[in-house]
């Protein structure tokens, strides 16, 4: 996926957690996911007619518009106020794809950091199936999970790559670690919100 693209997604995904987390409205956040996902509509469309056809080619314009469909999905339903189980089982299906691009990086480009990339987008595309379809309330918890993801997977990666030292071994080696530990922080801070809910419900057994 171009970086200019993960700038811009990085952007997109940063300003979805703070409306999760209930420090933006909604609608507004809507209108930018609408304007940078007709970006990623727009270009690959370009990139897709002006391309030799070759299957890595294709692969990889095909990841720009996963993002861009998602994003005006997204808007719109933001927008127009929808009921979000639509949008939820097309990030299913996102995700699912996501993990072909995991096991892709890993068997075939032998690429750690992007492999690690994907699967925390798989990740994420999952947790937004659970709150529009499945309607479970963890809205906090995936505020969380797309915050740090807006930064290590996309905002800081592009921003590295722009000043020419990404895909240097050390930036390489100490981005390993910083997906790793993304992993670990979004596992306890699972069991965190877990046991959180347990304790509310504990407190209160009129509340449903």
């Amino acid at each position: 996926m171009s970086f200019v693209g993960l700038f811009l997604s990085g952007a997109v995904l940063f300003l979805n957690s703070l409306m999760l987390l209930g420090k933006a409205d909604g609608k507004s956040v809507g209108i930018f996911n609408l304007f940078v996902g007709s970006i990623q509509i727009i270009i690959p469309f370009y990139l897709l007619i002006s391309s030799d056809q070759n299957n890595w080619e294709l692969y990889n314009i095909a990841a720009i518009f996963l993002f861009g469909l998602t994003y005006l999905y997204v808007g719109v339903t933001f927008l127009k106020g929808l009921d979000g189980s639509g949008l939820g089982w097309f990030c299913l299906w996102v995700a699912i794809v996501a993990v072909v691009y995991t096991v892709t990086s890993i068997i075939h480009f032998h690429d750690v950091v992007n492999a690690l990339t994907w699967g925390m987008w798989a990740f994420l595309w999952s947790l937004f199936f659970v709150i529009n379809t499945l309607k479970k309330n963890i809205d906090e918890y995936l505020g969380k999970v797309a915050f740090v993801q807006s930064w290590v997977t996309l905002t800081i990666p592009a921003l590295l790559y722009f000043l020419g030292v990404w895909n240097t071994p050390i930036v390489v080696q100490i981005w390993t670690y910083v997906l790793i530990l993304s992993f670990v922080y979004f596992a306890v801070s699972f069991v965190k919100t877990r046991v959180s809910f347990k304790v509310v419900q504990g407190s209160n057994p009129r509340s449903s």
